[in-house]
């Protein structure tokens, strides 16, 4: 058996003296997607942020490519190949669109061609400063400044939250290509059920910092019951 991109080893974590997850276990192949879904609080942006190095691990591992990782610090998981889209963007305002994404290249096959032609509207806007660039535009950025580091692992965070059904329909495209044409793993933290399984292979449910149910996303999706009790139905974005 090929040996997991990333796997989570009865991980517990949090932030000082608060825990926040809870024994957390789970494998991510090459090329592999997985949807994190819970409710509002129970530990979905802790878990992607656990990964990247932010919180303090209490207990287990995180293990990358078979090197345990749990010390490492953020930077060095970024060149080891883990790329983080923050729920905030966290974009640099009073940069332009491309001294934001030249800021964080890294060798490889994402470069300023390949962002722009994955992402249009940035090419148009590429000398518009952080700040003069509309909501969704940023959300754009924010995700093409980490397709430079040239990760092997996407963690993204809300990506489509209060955006425009045309600029989610523009991010699903993107991600999809990023998983079908580039096999870049991702992880999905999405309160938009139906848009997060299908974009994604596998599931988890969170609740109260556990893994409370996992299933493939297509079984999941048609798990209303589950669905309803765990994590609350929302449909896609609308106008």
């Amino acid at each position: 058996m090929a040996e997991p991109l990333l796997k989570l080893e009865n991980v517990t974590a949090g932030y000082g003296d608060a825990v926040v997850l809870h024994g957390i276990s789970l494998d991510l192949p090459e090329r592999g997607s997985l949807a994190v879904l819970g409710r509002n609080g129970v530990g979905k942006s802790t878990l992607l942020m656990t990964i990247m190095g932010y919180t303090q691990m209490r207990g287990g591992r995180v293990i990358w490519r078979g090197q345990d990782i749990s010390r490492l610090a953020p930077n060095r998981r970024a060149v080891n190949g883990i790329g983080w889209v923050a729920q905030e963007r966290e974009i640099f305002p009073s940069l332009s669109v491309v001294e934001n994404l030249t800021v964080a290249a890294r060798p490889g096959p994402w470069d300023l061609d390949a962002v722009f032609k994955l992402f249009p509207r940035l090419s148009e806007r590429r000398r518009n400063m952080g700040n003069q660039l509309s909501g969704g535009e940023q959300q754009m950025l924010a995700t093409a400044r980490a397709l430079m580091t040239n990760p092997a692992l996407m963690l993204l965070d809300e990506p489509f939250e209060g955006l425009a059904p045309v600029i989610v329909d523009e991010l699903i495209a993107a991600m999809k290509t990023m998983l079908l044409d580039r096999g870049i793993a991702i992880i999905l933290v999405e309160q938009h059920t139906d848009i997060a399984l299908e974009l994604t292979a596998e599931a988890i449910v969170l609740e109260r910092g556990a893994v409370a149910h996992r299933a493939p996303s297509a079984q999941l999706q048609k798990d209303t019951a589950t669905l309803e009790r765990l994590v609350g139905l929302r449909v896609a974005a609308t106008a």
